[in-house]
């Protein structure tokens, strides 16, 4: 009878903890994000911080118009990568009604046409005058980013003879690493914040027409219910605050050679009372 009751007492213990009502949930978070310096940078420091809560957390690369439909879908939590008010406005425009915007994430940022700072135009409207320095190319990025949709309609606003070249993120820097160390004419499509501003002595042409818009900002997106389905991930979306200084130490640690989990690691363990911040309050 005592070995009776200690293998129906072993089993009901055994069962109990394999029960999975008595087992926490696994809590589970997708952000999208574009394969941009400044986004790879963000996404993996958000990452690092949710996962330091228990989340399950999937970054999904996507172009930018599927990262905006697949917030309004549903098939994306979270991101942190919305440039505004200019660069992404006709992704806003069309999407907008089915995304929650959640705040901003990060102010100070700018787009535009960048040359190194020995290049001596100072203005868009001077460009023509210097086609051939730049052989008639603006080196731009991929398809579809803001950026490069502002630019086609500088090129049509300025009447600019050039041909706008699309490539990557990583191209576009590649080509202007090996201008800048040969001294020559070199205009491309960039962003503040970004490594190459740190590296590199280079100048934004001045818009008169305003085609690139002022002063951007990072703006943080939620697809519409996921406020109720997951108030403890929301509150820490809704709190991610930080500066052009923060992001740049990142972006550029993984310019010099260190991995985009290890970097967002580092600025974590570095920055505690922020993070603190974003997960308590």
């Amino acid at each position: 009878m005592l070995v009776l009751l200690s293998a129906i007492l072993v089993a009901g213990c055994t069962n109990n903890a394999a029960d999975p009502s008595t087992t926490a949930p696994t809590k589970e978070v997708s952000i999208g994000y574009m394969l941009w310096d400044t986004e790879i940078a963000s996404a993996n420091v958000l990452k690092t911080v949710l996962e330091q809560e228990g989340y399950d957390v999937e970054l999904k690369v996507v172009a930018v118009g599927p990262l905006y439909q697949g917030l309004a879908d549903g098939q994306v939590d979270m991101t942190i990568s919305s440039w505004m008010p200019t660069s992404h406005a006709s992704y806003w425009d069309t999407y907008g009604d089915s995304i929650d915007k959640v705040g901003t994430n990060l102010e100070g940022a700018k787009i535009g046409l960048v040359v190194p700072s020995y290049v001596t135009i100072d203005s868009i409207e001077e460009m023509n005058s210097v086609k051939d320095k730049f052989d008639g190319k603006i080196t731009g990025i991929e398809p579809g980013a803001g950026v490069m949709g502002l630019t086609d309609k500088a090129i049509e606003e300025y009447g600019l003879d050039y041909t706008l070249l699309t490539s990557s993120c990583s191209a576009m820097a590649g080509q202007l690493t090996g201008a800048y160390a040969d001294g020559d004419w070199i205009v491309i499509t960039a962003w503040t914040p970004h490594w190459m501003f740190v590296r590199f002595d280079l100048k934004y042409l001045e818009d008169p027409k305003g085609i690139y818009g002022g002063e951007e900002h990072l703006e943080s997106l939620a697809r519409l219910g996921f406020k109720e389905d997951d108030p403890e991930a929301y509150a820490i979306l809704e709190r991610f605050h930080w500066t052009i200084e923060d992001m740049e130490s990142v972006i550029f640690a993984v310019e010099e050679g260190a991995t985009a989990e290890d970097a967002a690691q580092a600025w974590v363990d570095a920055n505690p009372e922020t993070v603190n911040y974003w997960i308590n309050g």
